[in-house]
C-alpha cells in the first residue's frame, strides 16, 4: 500500500469534505480517504501508483481542484526601498520568474511575501531578480528575526540620523551665505571675503564646498535614482536625483562663466537649493524610519512574550533548557511570576495564569490538572507542572502571531487605487516637469526661471506617501487588535468589517453560556418523573448535543443508574431515537415529535409556559408495545445569557446594526431569550445544514452580514457570511474558519471589532486623500499654475520640506490608531 496527499482547493465546508471522502473511498484500491478541510488536504493510502491518477480524476469530477504542486511561502525583508514605485518595481521583477504564484511587497514592513513552487524557482534566483532590480535581499532567521530585523532598522535609523546631522550642518551655513546678501536690509554679519559682489568666484567656490560634503552623505539618492532611470523604473529617489543634479551642474556652469569673466552669473547660482533639499529629505527619510517601526511594535511585542528557556524534569530532576529543545511530551515545571513556555496540559498543581496578553481578559484564570495552559501566559501563584503538547510554530502565541503577519502582509481592496497610480506616477511626474519646465521657458526665455519650476515639480511629488497610506494603518489596526484579543486575519475582512449593517449571533454558547441545565421535568401518560428522566438521560448518552448532555449530567447529579442503549440514532436537528431494555425513545423537538405522528396535546400548556420563560422543551416519546410511540412527558432545558450579551447589542444598535439570532430552537423560547438581550429579528427552528441558507436570504436582501458562531459547528454559516467571527475560541481550529477570531468569550468584542474596523479604514481614507490631495494640488502649484494668474512661485526648497513631511504625516496620522481602546 502506498501513501499519498494532495492539497484540495474549492472546499468551503465540512460537507465538502465528507463528498470528497466518499467519492475517493469508492474508488477500487483505496483503503482509505480522509480530507482535512483546515489544511485543505487529502489523505489517501492506495494499493498502486497509478491510482493516484484516478483519484485526481475522480475529485475533479466533481467540482473540486487538485493543486498538484507544492508552493512555499516565505517572507524576505528588502533593503533600500524608498516609496511606492521602488516596491511595485519589486514585485514587478519577482513576479517575472517561473514559479512564482504571488507575491505582494509591503513598504511599510520592508518586507516581500512571496508564493513559489520550488521545484519551479529556487530562493537564489529570487534573491538575484532583487539584487538585479537595485535592492538587497536581507537575510531572514526564523529564530533570530526579531533581533535582527530591530537590529538592523535600529542602524539603519542611526545612520539617517548621522547623515541628516552631517547635511543639516552644513546646509545651514550653505543657506546663510546664500541668502544674507539678497536680504541687505536686515544687515546680516557676513564675511567680506565672500563678498558675491567683490569675490564673486571665492563666493561660488564657498557653497560649492559646502554642497559637495551634503551630496556625498546623500550619495544614494544617485545611485539608486539614477540605476531605476537607466532601466527604465523612476522612483522617488530619481526624482531628488534628477532635480538635485540639475540644480548643481546650472551653478556649476555658472561658476565657469565667472571664471570667464561674467561676474553676473554669481546671481545664478542654486547650490543651497540642491544642499537644502538633500538634508531636508534626509529628515524626513529620518521620521519616517522612526515611524515606520512603531507601526510593527504589537508584533514585537507578541513575540518578545515567549521565554528563552524552559525547565523540565529529567529523571525527577529538574534541568534547564533551551526554549528550541523542548519536545511534545516533555514535563514542564513553572514557578510563580515566570511565563509558561509552551503549550500543554497541567499534570500536577493548582494556580491561576494571566493569560491577558493572548486574551485580553485581565483576570487570572484557575488552572488544575486537566487545563490546558498557553505559551507567554504567566503563572502568578503555585508551582505547576504540565505536559508539552505544541511547541514551536504549532502554540497559539505562534499561530496567533503568524496571523497577524499576514494580516499585516495583506492589501484591502481600497489600496487597488493607489497601487494602481503608484506604478505609473513616477514616469508621469518626470513628464510633468519636463513639459512645465519647456513651457515656462518658451514663454519666458528665462532659464533660471524654468529650472525653479523643473526641479519643484520634480521634489514635490511624493509617491512614499501613496504607498504608506494603506499598509501602515492596515499595521497598526491588526496589531491594535491583536493587543486587544482580537484577530484579524487580513486586510480585506478589515475592510469589509466596516460595512457590515447585519450581525447574525448563533444563541448556544455565544449568546448563551452554552452550559444549559435541566430545569423542569414533567411526566404525561402516567410516566413516573424519575423514570422519565432516566430513560431520557440513558437515550441521550450518546449524543454530543449540550441539551442531551444537560439531561444526562441532571441525571447524574440525582445519583440515578443509567440503562445500557441497545440502539442508538442522531437525528440531526430534531433529536434523537435509541432503544432500552425493549423500550424505544424518541427525545427531541416538536418537529421530531411530529414527524413520527405523537400527540402533544396534554403537554401544550406547559410546553408554551416553558418556551415563555426561555426554556427549551425536550420532548419524551416513547414506544413499548411495539406499536406507535406516545408522549412520556417534557424535561425543560435552560440555558443562562450571558452578562455582556445584552450591552454588547445595545452598543451595536447604537453603532446602527441590524441584530439577529439563529438557533435551533422553537419560536417561542427564541423570543423569550431574544427579548432578554434585545434581538431584532429571531431566526428560529433552524436545522445546523440550514443556517448559511437564512445568512444567504439576508444577503439577497442587500444585507452585509456577519456572523458570529463557535467557528466550528457554524463554519458553513461563517463561510456564507461577508465576515465570519469566532468568538471564544481563539486557541483551536476555529482560528482557521473565520476572517476574524475573538479570543474571549465575552460578546463586547464583537462592537470593539466593527469599531476598529471602522477606524482603521476611517484612516487609510484619510491617508489616501491626503496622498492623492497633496499631489494633485501641489505638483500644479510647483509647476507654476498660480504664478501664471499672478500668484506666488513655489520655492524648491518649499517644495522638499513639503514633500518630507506627506509620507511622516501619514504615517503619524496611522499612529494615531495606537490609542484605540477596545
Amino acid at each position: 500500500m502506498e501513501n499519498g496527499t494532495l492539497s484540495i482547493g474549492g472546499m468551503t465546508c465540512a460537507a465538502c469534505a465528507g463528498r470528497i471522502e466518499r467519492t475517493v473511498k469508492k474508488i477500487e484500491g483505496v483503503s482509505t480517504a480522509t480530507v482535512n478541510l483546515a489544511s485543505e488536504k487529502l489523505f489517501v493510502e492506495y494499493d498502486a501508483a497509478p491510482r493516484l491518477a484516478a483519484i485526481k480524476e475522480a475529485v475533479a469530477k466533481i467540482g473540486y481542484e487538485v493543486l498538484e504542486k507544492p508552493k512555499a511561502a516565505l517572507s524576505i525583508p528588502i533593503g533600500g526601498m524608498t516609496c511606492a514605485a521602488c516596491a511595485a518595481r519589486v514585485e514587478k521583477a519577482i513576479r517575472r520568474l517561473n514559479g512564482i504564484e504571488s507575491v505582494s511587497v509591503n513598504l511599510a514592513t520592508e518586507k516581500a511575501a512571496v508564493s513559489y513552487d520550488p521545484q519551479t524557482v529556487r530562493l537564489p534566483a529570487i534573491r538575484e531578480v532583487i539584487e538585479k532590480a537595485g535592492y538587497k535581499a536581507l537575510d531572514f532567521s526564523r529564530k533570530e528575526a526579531v533581533d535582527e530585523d530591530q537590529i538592523r532598522k535600529e542602524r539603519d535609523i542611526r545612520i539617517l540620523k548621522t547623515k541628516f546631522i552631517i547635511a543639516a550642518s552644513l546646509a545651514l551655513p550653505l543657506l546663510y551665505i546664500a541668502m544674507a546678501p539678497m536680504i541687505s536690509w536686515a544687515r546680516l554679519p557676513f564675511p567680506r571675503a565672500l563678498s558675491p559682489m567683490n569675490f564673486p568666484l571665492i563666493y561660488g567656490l564657498a557653497e560649492l564646498a559646502l554642497t559637495l560634503p551634503i551630496i556625498a552623505v546623500g550619495y544614494r539618492f544617485y545611485t539608486v535614482g539614477f540605476k531605476a532611470l537607466w532601466q527604465r523604473s523612476p522612483n522617488m529617489d530619481s526624482l531628488i536625483a534628477l532635480g538635485t543634479t540639475a540644480a548643481v551642474l546650472y551653478s556649476a556652469y555658472n561658476i565657469w562663466r565667472i571664471t570667464q569673466g561674467r561676474f553676473m552669473a554669481v546671481d545664478s547660482l542654486y547650490f543651497e537649493t540642491a544642499g537644502v533639499i538633500i538634508a531636508l529629505i534626509l529628515l524626513g527619510k529620518t521620521l519616517e524610519a522612526v515611524s515606520k517601526g512603531r507601526t510593527s511594535e504589537a508584533i514585537k511585542k507578541l513575540m518578545g512574550l515567549a521565554p528563552k528557556t524552559a525547565i523540565i524534569l529529567e529523571n525527577g530532576a529538574e534541568k534547564e533548557i533551551p526554549i528550541e529543545e523542548v519536545l511534545p511530551g516533555d514535563i514542564i515545571v513553572v514557578k510563580p511570576g515566570a511565563r509558561i513556555p509552551v503549550d500543554g496540559t497541567v499534570t500536577e498543581g493548582h494556580s491561576a495564569i494571566d493569560e491577558s496578553m493572548l486574551t485580553g481578559e485581565s483576570m487570572p484564570v484557575d488552572k488544575s490538572a486537566g487545563s490546558d495552559v498557553y505559551a507567554a501566559t504567566i503563572n502568578t501563584t503555585g508551582v505547576i507542572q504540565f505536559k508539552a503538547t505544541k511547541v514551536g510554530s504549532d502554540t497559539a502565541l505562534a499561530r496567533i502571531i503568524k496571523l497577524v503577519e499576514d494580516a499585516q502582509g495583506s492589501k484591502a481592496p481600497i489600496a487597488k487605487l493607489a497601487d494602481i497610480v503608484s506604478g505609473y506616477f513616477v514616469p508621469i511626474v518626470c513628464l510633468i516637469a519636463v513639459a512645465a519646465g519647456a513651457a515656462w521657458f518658451a514663454g519666458t526665455r528665462d532659464i533660471e526661471f524654468s529650472l525653479t519650476i523643473f526641479i519643484s515639480v520634480l521634489v514635490i511629488a511624493c509617491p512614499c506617501a501613496l504607498g504608506l497610506a494603506t499598509p501602515t494603518a492596515i499595521m497598526v489596526g491588526t496589531g491594535k487588535g491583536a493587543e486587544n484579543g482580537i484577530l484579524i486575519k487580513s486586510g480585506e475582512a478589515l475592510e469589509t468589517a466596516h460595512r457590515i449593517n447585519t450581525i447574525v449571533f448563533d444563541k448556544t454558547g455565544t449568546i448563551t453560556e452554552g452550559k444549559p441545565e435541566v430545569t423542569d421535568i414533567i411526566p404525561a401518560g402516567g410516566t413516573d418523573s424519575e423514570y422519565l428522566l432516566r430513560i431520557t438521560a440513558s437515550a441521550e448518552k450518546g449524543s454530543e448535543h449540550p441539551l442531551g448532555q444537560a439531561i444526562v449530567n441532571g441525571a447524574e447529579e440525582k445519583g440515578l443508574e443509567l440503562f445500557r442503549v441497545e440502539h442508538f440514532e442522531a437525528l440531526a436537528g430534531r433529536g434523537i431515537e435509541a432503544e432500552i431494555g425493549g423500550i424505544k425513545a424518541l427525545v427531541g423537538n416538536r418537529k421530531l415529535m411530529e414527524e413520527r405522528g405523537v400527540r402533544l396535546e396534554e403537554l401544550e400548556a406547559a410546553s408554551d409556559r416553558l418556551a415563555g420563560e426561555g426554556k427549551t422543551p425536550m420532548y419524551a416519546a416513547f414506544n413499548k408495545n411495539g406499536d406507535t410511540f406516545s408522549a412520556a412527558g417534557i424535561i425543560a432545558v435552560a440555558d443562562v445569557v450571558k452578562a455582556g450579551s445584552k450591552a454588547a447589542i445595545e452598543s451595536l444598535h447604537r453603532m446602527g446594526i441590524e441584530v439577529a439570532m439563529i438557533t435551533g430552537d422553537n419560536r417561542k423560547t427564541a423570543a423569550a431569550i431574544a427579548g432578554q438581550v434585545g434581538i431584532d429579528r429571531v431566526l428560529s427552528e433552524v436545522l445546523p445544514q440550514d443556517k448559511s441558507t437564512e445568512v444567504k436570504k439576508l444577503q439577497d436582501g442587500g444585507r452585509k452580514v456577519a456572523m458570529v458562531g463557535d467557528g466550528i459547528n457554524d463554519a458553513p454559516a461563517l463561510a456564507q457570511a461577508d465576515i465570519g467571527i469566532a468568538i471564544g475560541s481563539g486557541t483551536d481550529v476555529a482560528m482557521e474558519s473565520a476572517d476574524i477570531v475573538l479570543m474571549r468569550s465575552d460578546l463586547m468584542d464583537v462592537p470593539a471589532a466593527i469599531n476598529l474596523s471602522k477606524r482603521t479604514i476611517r484612516t487609510i481614507k484619510q491617508n489616501l486623500f491626503w496622498a492623492f490631495g497633496y499631489n494633485t494640488v501641489g505638483i500644479p502649484i510647483a509647476a507654476g499654475v498660480l504664478h501664471l494668474f499672478g500668484g506666488p512661485l513655489l520655492n524648491p526648497i518649499f517644495a522638499a520640506a513639503a514633500m518630507s513631511m506627506s509620507s511622516v504625516s501619514v504615517l503619524t496620522n496611522a499612529l494615531r490608531l495606537k490609542r484605540f481602546k477596545a
